[in-house]
């Protein structure tokens, strides 16, 4: 288990603790009563397990497995940080009940994304996304601006779990509740930002595309929020366009002024949008799939629907790493004008 991945477990306990103590010592007898209903041992005793795993992290010992001294999976401590040992030690009972939490939380971040692609006029649109863990950081969404007109974004987390996977549910909160009240991508973003960057549960940045497309003008106006270049595909003159972000990552700077971009698309176009599991999926001998063969494919295929164009993607990529397990999560968007 990586460093950095301590450091974050080590930061959430102390906060609690902090939280807990400040309850226990500030709070009226009113308060205790209402709120613990004469449970306060129980507290002492769950502050007792904060400090037994803060202190495993001070020694070296959380995330060892207690039968076989192996690493413990990051997703196991995420859901529980007194986990100590490997899932291949827990009992039959002890795995179906995990399973069953596991299931739910990936029914819950399913619920998160769209369950149907709006219609747009004079635009065919396809998306798919598939986490590499039971929980992905990965994230993709469908909305309106205050105008009427459609929205969509598509945005990564570094990293995966259900700390990320929690992290892209409140980004799709923010985005719902900020569109309505703007026509504007880089407001929407830059009100993000001021809402993340002094948020002590947001521990890490976000990668985004988000824009706006006026199906009168066909015009997309976007942010680039340090996400992988999407691929514009012209079908007149064959070319393509990678567009390169216009802004850093959301959450990386105090002052955050992102800058918008604009683009008119024609018949036949085909706008990609992917996340960097696409890009970053490796081959035996170490190799990533790379732009330049993801552009090669989409040209090859540039003529069939927008949900073919995607499944031709996923076999490529399955092809390249000989059908092994991807190691980060994927998600790819396809709007193709008819």
């Amino acid at each position: 288990m990586a460093i950095d991945e301590f450091q974050n477990i080590q930061k959430s306990l102390d906060e609690k603790r902090q939280n807990l103590t400040d309850f226990l010592g500030s709070a009226s007898k009113e308060e205790k009563d209402l709120c613990l209903c004469e449970e306060e041992q129980g507290v002492q005793t769950h502050l007792q397990v904060i400090e037994s795993s803060l202190g495993k992290i001070e020694d070296g010992t959380m995330g060892i497995c207690t039968v076989c001294h192996g690493t413990i999976e990051t997703s196991l401590l995420e859901m529980d940080f007194t986990a100590c040992i490997c899932l291949e030690h827990y009992s039959q009972a002890e795995r179906r009940r995990l399973e069953d939490e596991l299931e739910l939380s990936q029914l819950v971040q399913r619920a998160l994304l769209p369950q149907q692609m709006p219609r747009i006029p004079g635009v065919d649109l396809a998306a798919f996304n598939r986490p590499s863990d039971i929980i992905g950081g990965d994230y993709y969404d469908f909305f309106q601006f205050r105008d009427g007109t459609p929205g969509l974004i598509i945005a990564d987390v570094s990293g995966h779990g259900v700390s990320a996977g929690m992290l892209m549910s409140g980004l799709q909160t923010a985005v719902r509740t900020m569109a309505p009240d703007t026509d504007s991508p880089a407001e929407i973003l830059e009100r993000i930002n001021r809402f993340y960057i002094h948020n002590i549960r947001f521990t890490t940045f976000v990668t985004v595309f988000l824009a706006r497309f006026d199906p009168v003008t066909c015009t997309l106006d976007f942010v680039n929020a340090g996400h992988n270049p999407p691929a514009l595909f012209r079908k007149q003159d064959g070319g393509t366009i990678w567009i390169m972000p216009t802004a850093p990552s959301v959450g990386l700077l105090e002052e955050y002024h992102p800058r918008s971009g604009s683009i008119t698309l024609a018949a036949g176009d085909v706008l990609f949008l992917y996340t960097d599991g696409v890009t970053e999926a490796v081959n035996l001998q170490m190799e990533q799939f790379g732009r330049e063969r993801l552009g090669d494919l989409i040209r090859k295929n540039i003529d069939l629907p927008a949900a073919d164009m995607i499944r031709q993607v996923r076999q490529g990529i399955s092809a390249f790493n000989d059908n092994k397990q991807l190691q980060d999560d994927i998600t790819i968007i396809t709007f193709k004008i008819n």
